[in-house]
Order: C-alpha cells, then structure tokens, then sequence
C-alpha cells in the first residue's frame, strides 16, 4: 500500500479541522432562522435543527432508528463509543442496578464501593505492574483538564515548579472544554473563544526533530508532553520510530509522557489500550470513549505507580473534582463494559475486523476513482477523497459527502477530504461489507450531483469547466478557516 493510504502525511503538514468539517465557525454561518425547537445540538448548523432525519429515536445492535422512519447501519459507533453496540443487556442491567441500589455516590471528599471495584478492574486490564492509581472524570475533555493540573502538581512536588509547559501536537484533537481546548492542535476557533494557550506548545507529529529543538530550548519547563496513539484529525498513527523517539526523549528532558486513549483505547486499534504495543509505557493514560460503552458521561485516568507515589510521599491534595465523576451508574457500567470485552473477546474480534477493512478499503481505493487513499488502523479509519480535478475534496464539501453516504444507508462523520470509519467491534462481515458498499455508493452520488452541479454551472456561465465553481468552494472553506 502506499503512504497515503497507511496514513502519515507529511511530518508538520497542517491539515484541517476533521471534528468540526460540517459547521460554520462563528461569525461566518449563513444567515436564518433556526427550524428547530428548544434543543440546540452541537455542532450542527442553525438551518438542520429541528430536521426529523437528523433525531435519533431509539438504536439495537449496530443499528439507529431516526424520526423520520429510517433505520441506518452505524459506521461510527455513536462517536466512536459503542464499541460493543448498542443495547448490550449486560451493560444496561448492571447500571439499573446500581441506580436502584446505590443512587448517587460520589468521590468528593468520599470513595464509594463501585468506584473502588471499577479503578482495580481497569488497572488490571491496564497492567498492574506499572499503573497504580485511577482518577475518575467526566469526559476526555475534562480528563485532559485534569491530566494538565497533575503534570504541573507532579513537578511542583519534586522540585521542579517551573515545569508549566504542555506540549500537544499540531491537528490533534483533545476535547472543547477549555484546558482541552488549549491542547487541541487544530484551530476551532480557540482565540475567538479567549482560549489561554500561553503554557501550551504544539509540535508537528511524527517529526521528532521538531519536539527535540522545542525540548533543546524550553525542556526544563515542560511538564507533559500529551499525545493521541492515532490522532483522532485524519486518523493519523504515531510511527514506531515517533514513539521510539518520545520515550527517548522523555528519558533525556524528564517530562512525563500522557497517552490520550479517549478515541483508541477499549480495542478500537486492535488491542486494549493502543499504548501497551509501545515499548515502555506512558506515564499517565486517559481513557474515556468506549469506557462504558457509551452509556456514561465518563472518563478515567490511569496514573503510574510512580506519579502516585509522588504523591503519596508528599500527602499532596491533588485541587481536581468533578460531581457526576465515579458515580455507581457510571463505574457499574465500566466493570460490566469490561466484563464484556472478555465475554466477547473483542480486542480478538475487533483484529480480525481491522484485517478484513484492510483488504475492504484496498479495493475501495483500487476501484473508485474518487478514493484516492486510506489512514488509520484497526477499526479507526479514515477515507480520502478528491474533487473531479483530482485535488482533495475541499472540507466545505464533506458534509454533502456524510449526507450522500447516510442517504445510501450508513451513519460516519466527517473526516479531512473525506469520511470517518468507526464500526462496532461486534460487526458481522455481512454488516462489514454493508458499511463499505453505503461508502462507496455514497461516494459515487456525491460525485454525480456534483458533476450535475458543474455541468448547470457551465451552461448557465458558458465557462467549459467546473474548475471556477470547485476553486470558490475551496477558497471558502479556507477562509473560514
């Protein structure tokens, strides 16, 4: 396969927004009233509130049922969290449960019993040998906020308080609330919102000479160098040879090493946190997405034994509470959640699925002539698409792409120059080559409508191309930017 379908563009190559592709940055959304009632959904432009093909009602299985009457295969896993499929009744028992048993119980100034069960099962699956202590939060968002407080504690008790400096890297994706935010290495707007950055640096991935020179100058003031195993922007894994050279690194400069396993971890690359394939671990790990299968507003973060023992030593109160975090709803669905990545074998399963995209995704890029490459591993991937002028599809057209693919069958999110891949973990080959063919057939009506689209633009303006029409929509879509 070449390159660009394995997925590592160009070290420092900026590429834009994948999470935010199908909306309008403030300021610049067409002018209208909203169709909708009170609810104001994320995300989505003012003009498609309120349409019934966009309100999920009800979903089983790997499949979502819509107001309007259409049941779509979901390629997405909700947003990447269901990775057991909707419904599971071991998940759904053991959170009734523990709301008819224990209600709300906190771990503010308390531990409760279902928390202290779920941090031991998740450093067991972890690996107890290096990991020793579990923070519970509420979203990958907020686990990042978290982690940045940590990094900076952890230093300040061992001397080094001038270690305030956290370095992400550049198109990586870490939440929207405002310490994520602040590490989110694309630009969604972060300076319209007066997102602090000062404390925060990016690098480009993949490129360890660009962290190494940033390290040669400011090393003795980072505290935390964070890092998503296959940035969640373009589904782009780290190399070998990166993550080689950040443990290296790491070793020389002395900052601790943060794996963002919001997206990755819980099978999705094809084993139970991506970071364990690495040859040391990281020093702190967030896990959030498929930690109860989606039905929580939940994440965790696994410290090392040696970052606790900093800790321990100093009787430190760490300045970090959140109210709904490791709560018995939630941690009962964790160790169900758990329970079931056995049951099942998915980390097995989810191989095997990673395997069979493989050989489905080569095809796809064999055979169609928009398709021009894929990224990603496992069951987190990414397809490539390009404009009729062979130019990557510009990303003010990628939301009529997402709709061409859901009006061909299947739910996915927008991707950069193209769609995101996330099945369930428990899949059927059959659903498998479902989700492809809905790509494809998407792909292939998109690029109809567009040639109609060009062909009404060339009769109207007398021009011999669509060229004209293509450039102003990229253009558009840069500036917005």
């Amino acid at each position: 396969m070449s390159r660009e379908r394995h997925g590592t563009p160009a070290a420092g190559t900026h590429t834009a927004d994948a999470h935010a592709a199908d909306t309008h940055p403030a300021g610049t959304a067409q002018a209208g009233p909203a169709r909708g009632g009170a609810l104001w959904p994320a995300l989505l432009e003012p003009s498609a509130h309120g349409d019934d093909a966009l309100c999920a009602v009800s979903a089983k299985g790997t499949r979502v049922r819509f107001a309007d009457g259409r049941e779509l295969l979901c390629g997405a896993s909700g947003l990447w969290n269901t990775n057991l499929g909707y419904g599971n009744e071991a998940v759904a028992e053991a959170a009734a449960a523990a709301l008819r048993d224990a209600s709300y119980l906190s771990v503010f100034r308390y531990e409760n019993s279902y928390a202290r069960r779920a941090a031991e099962a998740l450093v067991d699956v972890a690996g107890p040998a290096h990991y020793g202590r579990v923070l519970f939060s509420t979203s990958g968002g907020a686990a990042n906020d978290l982690v940045m407080k940590l990094a900076r504690h952890h230093h300040a008790l061992r001397g080094e308080s001038r270690r305030k400096l956290v370095v992400g890297l550049r198109d990586s994706y870490h939440g929207l609330t405002f310490g994520g935010f602040a590490l989110t290495g694309e630009d969604l707007g972060q300076q319209l919102y007066g997102v602090d950055q000062r404390l925060v640096r990016h690098v480009a991935a993949n490129n360890p000479d660009d962290l190494a020179k940033l390290l040669s100058r400011q090393g003795a003031q980072v505290a935390a160098v964070v890092v998503e195993p296959v940035l969640g922007t373009g589904a782009v894994p780290l190399t070998d040879e990166y993550i080689d050279a950040l443990l290296r690194l790491r070793a020389e400069h002395g900052f601790l090493l943060v794996a963002d396993e919001v997206a990755t971890g819980f099978g999705r690359t094809g084993a139970f946190f991506a970071s364990e394939r690495w040859p040391e671990r990281p020093d702190l790990l967030i896990t959030s997405k498929g930690l109860t299968n989606g039905t929580s507003a939940a994440a965790a973060v696994l410290a090392s034994r040696e970052v606790a023992d900093t800790f321990d030593a100093a009787g430190a109160l760490l300045s970090h509470g959140e109210t709904q975090a490791g709560t018995p709803v939630t941690c009962a669905a964790v160790l169900a959640t758990l329970e079931e990545m056995h049951r099942l074998d998915a980390v097995a399963r989810a191989r095997r699925l990673g395997r069979l995209l493989d050989a489905g995704l080569a095809r796809l890029v064999d055979e169609h002539p928009r398709v021009t490459g894929t990224t990603g591993v496992g069951c987190f991937r990414s397809v490539r698409v390009c404009g009729p002028d062979g130019a990557p599809l510009p990303q003010a057209e990628v939301p009529a792409l997402v709709a061409a693919v859901r009006d061909a069958g299947a739910l996915v999110h927008p991707g950069l120059h193209g769609v995101q891949l996330f099945p369930a973990l428990v899949y059927t080959d059959a659903e498998l080559h479902e989700l492809l063919e809905c790509v494809r057939a998407g792909i292939s009506a998109h690029t109809a409508a567009h040639a109609s689209t060009d062909a009404s633009t060339d009769t109207s303006t007398g021009t011999s191309t669509g060229t004209a029409a293509h450039t102003a929509s990229a253009d558009t879509a840069a500036g917005a930017r």
